[in-house]
């Protein structure tokens, strides 16, 4: 790699992306929405060009003069007012991308950003791979929409274009400026949720290492290939009480009535729906998705990339530390 695009480049995921590879001294040119901030890149001093994936002719003239593309922009969100955003910028958006990446000879490599979501989901605790089938159809419209794109992605790569796709597990750690549903999840645990037992439990993954994980799938991921980019299978009320750890609290915990949860997930919606049109604390689709035991194995990616992901409790610990750190500055600012 030489030269490479990296879309929502602004992103969690992507802003340690544009770090890593300039630090490789390899050019980057970011894209970024048209009046979306660039502080947690601008010191990286990447090609800031701006503009919408949805412009077909934007997504033609970003892709000149680079050799590598990494797609990660995309529409994450467990709750929207209007959900046409999401299926356009993640649909039609991504196929913008691909075609232009597909007529254009200069681009040697794409890695495409998708989602552990896309990935099907094993009976009880045991684990899913890139071979499990996806069976999550009623869920979220954003998980829907990530495992129909990343089948569209694989379309391509079955055309001739040389596309490796990564699934990132749910990423924690530094600089979730949005913050990410999942950087939510570590402000409610600063909140006071770790007092509480939550159901099922999913693959928890340091952003750092999903982000070297990416540049691993450009120089040895195959084409039309699934890499799940994870770490360590966690249970919901033990990664309630690692957060607990880390912020010195008590790990004695609280299990709410199932019904109590569901009741109140189901009237969150509603309100935010009719009456507040902001985002509710849980909407039934998110409970009903992180109820399972989304575990995964991440062998494949470690075998065939050299992918070496850290000590999760670092990524806690550092996750934690930065969303505080950010608290105190908006209270000194408003002081």
């Amino acid at each position: 790699m030489k030269k490479v695009l990296v879309t929502g480049a602004a992103g969690f995921i992507g802003s340690h992306l544009v770090q890593q590879l300039t630090e490789k001294g390899i050019r980057v040119k970011a894209a970024v929405m048209p009046r979306e901030s660039t502080r947690n890149i601008d010191e990286f001093q990447p090609t800031i060009v701006r503009g919408d994936i949805l412009d077909k002719q934007f997504a033609k003239d970003i892709v000149q003069d680079v050799d590598t593309v990494f797609h990660l922009a995309a529409v994450y969100a467990t709750w929207m007012p209007d959900w046409r955003a999401l299926w356009e910028v993640n649909l039609q958006g991504s196929r913008n991308i691909l075609w232009s990446c597909l007529n254009t000879p200069t681009v040697k490599k794409v890695v495409y950003t998708s989602s552990l979501s896309a990935i099907g989901i094993a009976p009880g605790e045991a684990l899913s791979n890139e071979d499990t089938p996806f069976n999550q159809y009623d869920a979220l419209p954003y998980i829907l929409s990530k495992y129909l794109s990343q089948q569209e992605a694989l379309g391509f790569a079955e055309h001739g274009l040389n596309l490796t796709v990564v699934n990132p597990a749910f990423p924690f750690g530094p600089g979730d400026v949005a913050p990410t549903p999942t950087g939510n999840i570590i402000v409610s645990m600063i909140n006071g949720a770790t007092r509480f037992k939550f159901p099922g439990g999913f693959n928890v993954v340091d952003v750092r290492d999903v982000a070297a994980g990416h540049i691993l799938a450009a120089d040895k991921g195959r084409s039309g290939q699934l890499y799940i980019l994870g770490n360590e299978n966690i249970a919901g009320e033990e990664f309630c009480r690692q957060c607990a750890r880390i912020l010195g609290r008590s790990e004695r915990q609280i299990e709410l009535p199932k019904l109590l949860v569901s009741g109140g997930a189901l009237l969150g919606e509603w309100v935010a729906n009719n009456v507040t049109h902001k985002k509710p604390y849980i909407v039934p689709g998110e409970l009903k998705y992180s109820s399972q035991f989304i575990y995964m194995d991440c062998g494949k990616a470690k075998r065939e990339l050299g992918y070496n992901p850290r000590d999760i409790r670092v990524s806690l610990e550092d996750s934690i530390h930065w969303f505080q750190q950010q608290q105190l500055s908006k209270r000194s600012s408003a002081a």
